[in-house]
This record gives structure tokens, C-alpha cells and sequence, in this order.
């Protein structure tokens, strides 16, 4: 590998370029990640995982940069070089500095997703699919958004996880699928191009204090879904809600819907990690019954 990485780094920078110290970085739980200092005096980001599922690096790269065509959006890290195989399992990236929040960041940070949820195309999905964590993402397009969420977030999670679900939380499910839209309210909203993953460990300011995002599971859905879950793992002070609203208002009652969104979030972490997260499956599920 470490010779795939050498002319990889020839590539990028137009001559010989080694690496210097490699540092391994904290964070993830599906890949390996290091920062390379090189030769040249610069630093890139070095993601690797040894069996990656297919396309898994070439649908990261793809998503970053369908993010960064957003002018006033988010900052984005650039894809520097995907290893050249049939089954990639390195990529390349920009590295940014990691800053502390100041106190302008939140609403910064706001106004900058606002943006980026201004991205819109005809249909909700995307034209490839891609992955949420590990776990496959579906994006077939779809022109209602509510059967976007239903058939391509929550049912494909649910058949993932019927091997641990109760059979009476499986049928709860069921019946929460078969009238989701008792409970979404879209009127007017269009398919906007989003994250997908916003947790707090996708996000930071960089050096001066511009909002970046990573590791994205991107495509074209509600948005509230982006907002939801930045509030899953760690919610963000309440200026950043405030400062979103102002810039790119809700339809009422998102307070009643967040849960909901995040039901996908919290299925497809009971797949990947396992039984803990049954419980707070459960708790949704009784919200909306």
C-alpha cells in the first residue's frame, strides 16, 4: 500500500512525494484513519478500510464532491486520490485543521446548511446509491417524499434488522411505515441536497472558523432530516436552530417530526452495533402509535 500511496502523492502534488510520519486518528468506528505528514511539508488525509464493501470510498469521493458545488454551503474536504483497484480500500483527502467553536460558529454553521439545503433537483434520491455507515443506502428517485423515506430509509433498515427486532416492534414498525404521512408534513418542501449523517462527529470549524462536513451519506431528501439528526448524538446550542430557522424557515411542528427522522438513524445503528439500541427503537415507535 505504502507504495500505492508514494505515486498516488506524485500525482497529486506533480513530483516525488513521500511520506514522512503517518498518525493514526481517533473517530471512526468502520475505517482506519491517519494523518500524512509528507515530504513536502503539507499534510492529507488518509482513510483505509481492508474490506470494504463495494464502491464504498468511490461513493464517499462521489458525495464530496456533489456537497462542494454549494457556493455558500459548508466546507468541504477535497478527494485528492482514490486508489486505482477494482475494490478501493484507501482514499486521499485535504486535510483541514480542527479549531474550537467560537461564538459565532453555530449560526455560521446554520446559514452555511441552509445553503446547501437550497440544492434541490426534481426528484428525492439520488442517481447512484451509497451507504450510511457501513449499511447500504437505496436512492432510488422518487417524486413524493414521504415514500422516498418510507421505501428507501425505513423499510430497507427494517428488513436489515428483523433478525433482533421483537415481533411486536416489527408489526409497530409496519404500521408506522403504512401511515407515515399522519405524521410528516412536506407541503412545499423539495428534495434538498443534505449530509445525510450529521452527527456531532462530522462536523467542525476549521482555522477560521468556516463550517466544514465529512464523511457524508449524501442524497436529495427532506431536510429536516439533516437538522434531526444534529440533535441524535449531542445537540448543538440553540442559536444554531434559531439562526436555521431565520435563514430557511420549517414547516410548523418539526419539534413532533425529528423524532422520526431519526428512527432511521437509530434502526440502522441497532444493525451495525447491535441490541442496545432496541430500546430507543421502542421509544419512538410508542411516540407515534
Amino acid at each position: 500500500m505504502d507504495e500505492e500511496i508514494s505515486t498516488l502523492l506524485c500525482s497529486i502534488f506533480g513530483h516525488e512525494v513521500k511520506v514522512k510520519t503517518s498518525t493514526p486518528t481517533g473517530g471512526g468506528c468502520i475505517n482506519q484513519t491517519s494523518t500524512l505528514q509528507l515530504t513536502n511539508g503539507k499534510r492529507v488525509f488518509l482513510k483505509y478500510n481492508s474490506h470494504p464493501p463495494p464502491n464504498f470510498f468511490a461513493a464517499e469521493a462521489r458525495g464530496l464532491k456533489l456537497l462542494a458545488k454549494t457556493v455558500k454551503g459548508p466546507r468541504i474536504p477535497k478527494p485528492l486520490a482514490l486508489q486505482d483497484s477494482a475494490k478501493p480500500t484507501f482514499l486521499i483527502l485535504e486535510y483541514i485543521d480542527e479549531a474550537s467553536p467560537g461564538k459565532d460558529f453555530s449560526t455560521r454553521f446554520a446559514q452555511s446548511l441552509a445553503e446547501l439545503h437550497r440544492t434541490t433537483q426534481d426528484n428525492f434520491g439520488l442517481d447512484h446509491d451509497n451507504y450510511i455507515g457501513s449499511t447500504p443506502q437505496k436512492n432510488m428517485l422518487e417524486t413524493n417524499g414521504i415514500a422516498f423515506f418510507r421505501d428507501q430509509r425505513l423499510r430497507p433498515q427494517q428488513e436489515l434488522a428483523r433478525k433482533s427486532l421483537p415481533h411486536s416492534t416489527d408489526k409497530s414498525l409496519s404500521k408506522l411505515c403504512d401511515k407515515l404521512e399522519n405524521y410528516l408534513d412536506i407541503s412545499g418542501e423539495k428534495p434538498a441536497l443534505q449530509h445525510g449523517d450529521l452527527w456531532s462527529g462530522n462536523y467542525f470549524p476549521d482555522e477560521d472558523q468556516v463550517p466544514c462536513i465529512f464523511d457524508p451519506a449524501v442524497y436529495f431528501g427532506l431536510r429536516e432530516a439533516d437538522l434531526a439528526m444534529t440533535e441524535l448524538f449531542g445537540r448543538l446550542p440553540q442559536n444554531f436552530y434559531d439562526a436555521y430557522h431565520e435563514a430557511f424557515p420549517l414547516n410548523p411542528g418539526y419539534e413532533e417530526r425529528k423524532d422520526l427522522y431519526n428512527l432511521y438513524h437509530l434502526l440502522n445503528h441497532l444493525n451495525l452495533f447491535g441490541g442496545s439500541y432496541l430500546a430507543s427503537v421502542e421509544q419512538v415507535l410508542k411516540k407515534y402509535h
